[in-house]
């Protein structure tokens, strides 16, 4: 979970929403409301869940550490694959645009001609 929360591409998107929510919060204050108590009951299941779930992940935790170890080899293999995932989200939006531009343009010459 770490390894994909530090890709680039993962952690400048979750900035950008993170912002806009923070943002949307501060603006309207009957949305603030229920996020306040949306968070509060994700806090609560939260901490809940982890004193049940403890018991199970002590058991299986050589089980985890052999997938989490797998998944990060994968990851790796991806993260070589797909360079995108190395830009932040501002220049995969940028890139996107120019690449749709550029076809279009593409297409408008390939009719008009």
């Amino acid at each position: 979970v770490d390894q994909v929360a530090n890709l680039t591409l993962v952690s400048s998107a979750c900035d950008v929403v993170s912002t806009a929510y923070a943002s949307t919060k501060e603006s309207h204050p009957y949305i603030r409301s229920v996020c306040d108590a949306a968070e509060k009951g994700v806090k609560s299941v939260t901490e809940a869940t982890a004193s049940c779930v403890q018991p199970v992940l002590t058991t299986l935790e050589p089980h985890v550490a052999a997938a989490s170890e797998y998944a990060s080899k994968g990851l790796d293999k991806l993260g070589e694959k797909l360079p995108l995932l190395q830009k932040p989200v501002e220049q995969v939006i940028s890139d996107t645009r120019e690449l749709v531009s550029s076809r279009v343009a593409d297409a408008k010459d390939a009719v008009s001609s």
